[in-house]
């Protein structure tokens, strides 16, 4: 099933709606350099989380989902494995698993969980709750398969 359209605020309509990587890129990828230059963060990302073994779920969000032309950064939520840890991460994807340090070497907002780590609520509920946005409206994540 393709990706939805767009709300009449830009975002992508509300939901978790999943698709291939080479999906994502193909909608969200081409239009301005600087979209090109977040598309090629998030391959980075994706490949090297995707090395790891270890990744379950790669979740996108925010501006990179949105007609914005020229988004900041690419959001990201990484559902790992429950026997992933972190010091078996060899360099540079560790620094994948630390927020600051992802901003400043990936220009990625990347945000990282095992399912073991959800002692109060479900993963679902725990993913639902990034369709939210500041202002309480809901918008649309992507889940990657594949």
């Amino acid at each position: 099933m393709p990706l939805p359209g767009f709300n009449q605020t830009g975002d992508l309509a509300e939901g978790v709606h999943s698709a291939t990587m080479d999906e994502v890129i193909g909608r969200f990828g081409p239009g301005t350099a600087q979209r090109e230059a977040v598309t090629r963060r998030l391959l980075r990302i994706f490949e090297l989380t995707k090395g790891s073994g270890k990744l379950d779920r790669l979740l996108i969000f925010g501006s990179y989902l949105t007609t914005k032309p020229e988004p900041n950064d690419v959001d990201i939520i990484l559902v790992m494995s429950d026997d992933f840890r972190v010091e078996a991460c060899a360099q540079p994807a560790k620094q994948l698993f630390d927020h600051e340090q992802a901003a400043k070497a990936f220009g990625a907002s990347i945000f990282w969980i095992r399912p073991a780590m959800l002692f109060l609520d479900t993963l679902e509920k725990f993913l639902a709750h990034w369709q939210l946005k500041a202002d309480g409206t809901r918008r649309g994540i992507v889940e990657v398969r594949g």
